[in-house]
């Protein structure tokens, strides 16, 4: 008990001045280079954790991608602590990729959120341990609704992988924490366990570029994978020009219309191009040049595009070959109209 008269706030303060003081002192004594080093030997750490876990890819891994693969639920994803939050991690990627999903606490779980749970569905549980006491009634309750049970686990033999259907060994030399205690590697491999379990599931249910753009139609990642040429394309007022016309009348469209102008033949079929750059090497080597015809000077390979692809694999080509613009053509190389690389970056294609 506190002395009559005795200001406990205070004392409270000094003593919390007192460890930050000593706390600091001791962050002081630390040289740059031993953070430095600890950090690598973490990623280190972490690193040979992974390279270990590849080795452990097997039956075990294809018994648990054909359990969920094939169950008519969903995924029930559950983990106490950083497991927990792990488990929140990979409930997410599997959603995203088209393995519907959901994480369960399991406190919460003994306490009413039970009734998520259906006969159909494919429980995922996470722990370093595998002796987990809040998770034992979520087991008990798992096993008599006669659900699946795959366990990510740090103990092949604990408890809780003994009540398993199938267990992924995660199990790790040790912890990158310098005490062997804050879960890292050990989280980091988890994490990692789960991320392989989304990816052969994208990829035994055939999930697609097109299925992804679905699931996320918002933000710029919704931009990235539905945004087509065809919606930044120039559809009018477009810059062309026959084999036959004058380099006069093209420096004009070259000025007036950024720098493009797709030649076209009397079909529309695009049969070269004349872009700012080839101006500027036909003047460097030819003084009268306003009168010839531009298919003397047209690239007749130009690079081209469709309508319906990606504005990220626009961009790509376009930076790739180092060009502002592309004619976009249907399947016949007939011109439709003109994408700027300014276009689709403004966009949000990449």
């Amino acid at each position: 008990m506190p002395r009559p008269g005795r200001n406990v706030n205070s004392e409270g303060a000094r003593v919390l001045d007192s460890v930050g003081t000593a706390t600091a002192a001791a962050a002081v004594a630390v040289s740059d280079g031993e953070l430095v080093g600890r950090a690598r030997r973490v990623l280190r750490a972490e690193a040979e954790a992974l390279l270990a876990l590849e080795q452990r890819i097997g039956e075990a891994f294809l018994r648990a991608v054909r359990l969920i693969g094939e169950a008519p639920g969903r995924v029930i994803v559950s983990g106490v602590g950083k497991s927990g939050v792990v488990g929140r991690k990979i409930a997410a990627t599997l959603t995203s990729t088209g393995t519907p999903a959901i994480f369960l606490h399991p406190v919460e779980g003994l306490h009413g959120d039970l009734g998520i749970v259906g006969p159909g569905d494919v429980a995922l549980l996470i722990s370093k341990s595998g002796e987990s006491d809040e998770l034992s009634g979520l087991v008990q309750y798992l096993s008599r609704l006669g659900v699946a049970i795959v366990v990510l686990c740090g103990r092949p033999d604990s408890a809780l992988a003994r009540a398993a259907t199938v267990v992924l060994d995660c199990s790790v030399a040790e912890e990158a924490c310098p005490f062997d205690l804050a879960p890292t590697t050990s989280t980091t491999a988890a994490m990692a366990m789960g991320d392989a379990l989304a990816v052969a599931l994208l990829l035994r249910k055939g999930f697609t570029r097109d299925d992804f753009a679905r699931l996320h139609p918002g933000g710029a990642l919704g931009r990235k994978l539905t945004l087509r040429v065809s919606d930044v394309m120039l559809r009018e007022d477009y810059p062309f020009l026959p084999p036959d016309g004058s380099m006069r009348r093209c420096v004009v469209l070259l000025a007036e219309k950024r720098g493009t102008v797709p030649i076209v033949d009397g079909d529309q079929r695009v049969v070269g191009v004349v872009t700012a750059g080839d101006l500027t090497r036909l003047m460097e080597r030819q003084e009268k040049f306003l009168d010839i015809p531009v298919s003397q000077v047209m690239n007749r390979n130009p690079k081209i595009t469709g309508p319906d692809v990606l504005g990220a694999a626009a961009v790509y080509q376009m930076e790739k070959f180092g060009i502002m613009a592309m004619p976009v053509v249907d399947g016949e190389q007939r011109l439709l109209g003109i994408v700027h690389l300014h276009d689709l970056l403004r966009a949000g294609a990449v």
